[in-house]
């Protein structure tokens, strides 16, 4: 990420947020159209690119057979890592400096 990508007053649609990458917080971008609507991507340019529709369905079978398992493993993770906190703390008060 470069310096001009958070201090320059551009016109990105795209909102920044904070996001965990393994233990770092890193800035990511929320997605405000495109396929990947409401997601957060690593560069805007992914809010518009095609979705890979083997990636799609093998996701799909995954969440169907292990989603009950995934929910807990990332309600744990979200609640004991200390960058997962950081990083909705760092969420929670730039909430209001956006509107």
């Amino acid at each position: 990420m470069l310096l001009r990508e958070i201090t320059s007053e551009d016109d990105i649609a795209e909102g920044l947020v904070w996001a965990r990458k393994g233990k770092q917080v890193v800035r990511k971008y929320r997605c405000v159209g495109g396929a990947r609507h409401g997601r957060i991507v690593a560069t805007p340019a992914k809010c518009y690119t095609r979705i890979d529709p083997k990636k799609r369905a093998n996701l799909k079978r995954m969440k169907a057979r292990l989603g009950a398992r995934l929910v807990r493993k990332t309600k744990r993770t979200k609640r004991t890592n200390p960058a997962s906190k950081r990083v909705a703390a760092m969420n929670k008060s730039a909430k209001g400096r956006r509107r």
